[in-house]
């Protein structure tokens, strides 16, 4: 049976129509369902017979609007290439309307999109007319964008313009060239996506060219998602564009670039770090969003736990020694070094800072950026800060021998010396050192604190759930903790209940914004004692344990008990 059948007993057509339609619809090669709606059948009799022929139930969308927090579940070019909306959440899962359930891709993209949210979905049958209702009303980024991309074909075709089969920009013959880089269109477009990765609270853009399509993803929360997706012809457009922006070499497409530039959007200065980096399809870009306003947090902003927060705070008041952060690329080390280095009293006391790049102005300190293609490195740098006086230097990264070995003399010489390291863990500062060509000897009387952070998901509370500490989650957090001393464990969190992700449309994730977890440690004689006898990571772990030392996953589980992150973050670490 066929819906044209199911159509027939309902009276709508009769069984003569059946052959003239089917008959119609393989000689033109249109589809039943035009044929039917040329004969003034309404699409929506037409998802009634569907949805009794397949049993999936149909919804009517002629007087609902769709809010936009449920349209971002599914992106538009998803739903207009498979035909499927979002229709709304209920009860944590997500309604779908599809105009044709037997379309294999639209399952398997419905699929992917369920796994990528971590929420089940329910397919409804809905009209073609609902469904172009409803994609009319996607707007915002791809909105404008699409409208500027209008106004550039506009463009090329008035001044001549057109675009070769490898994607170059030519000119027609007897046609004047066009200065593409400074066309409006552009310019709105780089504009907009500028405008929305802001609001939407980005951390980076990137701009990636692929076979056919140009690729822009926003970093939010650490996590890269796909806002928008653009011709490739105007890849090299909109990379020439923000070349210009940061005064780079148009030309030059065949080795990477750094720049940056500033703008001003809704009375907020924002600073962008750009790089370029040729790959196969053309020059990927990469924007990092360094927002003025934000600036430097408070050390006590950081979320630190009262004994952590003492031991630093107590280690950046010394006049001399060495503070260590580590951590992998993205973890906040940067974030952590600029508020130490806002807290320290900058009035009286010559700071100075070797960074790459310095990503936020901080008043007070005499801050440079190391430029090692030229033979400005650390190393160097730090030879020539010496002879600044300083009291205080931060180094960006100590990447090798050398700039450890004039670290640890500048702490010896007495400065206090801040920096980052990239080991796993914070104990592993000090074998690393060691790796370095650093003598133990020297680490005792230098090292005086040591850390290591990540980055997880802080909690918002709309999208979460309290749920009693029980069963595998209780037997978890004893097994963590089981060989941190009894005077210790005392000082835990007795809180009976952790969130739990609950997603809601607005914030599937259950997160939003980033909290940091941390480890921190700090030098005293029986810990310069063990360095100098056997400095290795699980001598040093079962010294610092007695003390009560506690990781980063411990770290991140107390703040699950107090409710700051869910708990789904801590197996993160």
């Amino acid at each position: 049976m066929s819906f044209l059948d199911i159509l027939v007993k309902q009276n709508i057509i009769t069984a003569d129509d059946v052959g003239f339609i089917q008959t119609e619809a393989t000689s033109s090669g249109q589809p039943i369902e035009d044929i039917l709606r040329d004969k003034g059948i309404s699409a929506a009799i037409i998802a009634k017979a569907k949805s009794q022929l397949l049993n999936i139930p149909s919804v009517s969308l002629e007087d609902r609007e769709i809010p936009s927090e449920i349209l971002r579940y599914i992106p538009e070019e998803s739903a207009f290439h498979y035909k499927i909306i979002p229709i709304n959440v209920k009860d944590g899962v997500l309604e779908v309307g599809v105009v044709d359930p037997d379309n294999i891709e639209a399952r398997d993209a419905l699929n992917f999109i369920s796994s990528k949210i971590n929420m089940p979905f329910k397919v409804f049958i809905v009209s073609e007319d609902d469904f172009q209702r409803v994609l009319a009303s996607y707007k915002g980024l791809t909105g404008e964008v699409n409208k500027a991309l209008g106004d550039l074909e506009t463009e090329f075709s008035e001044a001549g313009v057109e675009m070769t089969r490898d994607d170059e920009l030519v000119t027609k013959p007897g046609a004047e060239g066009v200065n593409i880089v400074e066309d409006a269109p552009v310019t709105k477009i780089v504009a907009t996506m500028v405008r929305y990765a802001i609001e939407g609270e980005a951390s980076d853009i990137h701009i990636e060219p692929l076979r056919e399509k140009t690729r822009i993803r926003f970093r939010v929360d650490g996590v890269l998602n796909t806002s928008l997706l653009l011709p490739s012809k105007i890849h090299d457009a909109v990379a020439a564009r923000i070349k210009v922006l940061c005064n780079m070499k148009l030309d030059e497409k065949r080795k990477p670039q750094d720049g940056r530039f500033s703008a001003r959007i809704d009375n907020r200065k924002i600073d962008f770090r750009v790089s370029t980096f040729p790959t196969y399809f053309g020059e990927k870009v990469v924007m990092r969003i360094l927002d003025q306003q934000k600036g430097v947090q408070k050390l006590d902003k950081l979320g630190l736990a009262p004994g952590s927060y003492e031991m630093i705070t107590k280690a950046i008041s010394r006049p001399y020694g060495l503070i260590l952060i580590s951590g992998p690329t993205g973890s906040g080390k940067t974030t952590t070094l600029y508020s130490m280095l806002n807290a320290l009293d900058r009035e009286t006391q010559n700071v100075l800072s070797l960074e790459d790049p310095v990503e936020y102005n901080i008043e007070g300190v005499s801050q440079s950026q190391v430029h090692p293609e030229i033979g400005y490195t650390f190393a160097t740098g730090l030879r020539t800060t010496l002879r600044q006086d300083p009291d205080i230097i931060m180094v960006g990264e100590i990447r090798d021998k050398e700039t450890a070995q004039l670290a640890i003399q500048a702490a010896l010489t007495g400065h206090l010396v801040l920096s980052t390291i990239h080991t796993n863990s914070s104990i592993g500062i000090i074998p690393r050192l060691i790796d370095m060509g650093i003598d133990p000897f020297l680490i005792a009387p230098t090292l005086i604190l040591g850390m290591a952070q990540r980055l997880v998901g802080k909690a918002y509370e709309p999208a979460v759930k309290a749920v009693p500490v029980e069963d595998s989650i209780k037997v978890m957090i004893d097994t963590q903790f089981k060989d941190l001393p009894d005077a210790y464990k005392k000082q835990l969190p007795d809180s009976k209940e952790i969130y739990e992700i609950a997603p809601i449309p607005s914030c599937p994730k259950g997160t939003k914004g980033r909290q940091a977890v941390f480890e921190v440690f700090q030098m005293d004689k029986d810990l310069e004692r063990l360095v100098l006898k056997e400095p290795t990571e699980p001598a040093l772990y079962d010294l610092l344990r007695s003390k009560g030392f506690t990781n980063m996953k411990e770290d991140a589980i107390i703040k699950a008990l107090t409710k700051q992150i869910p708990f789904e973050e801590v197996n993160t670490l």
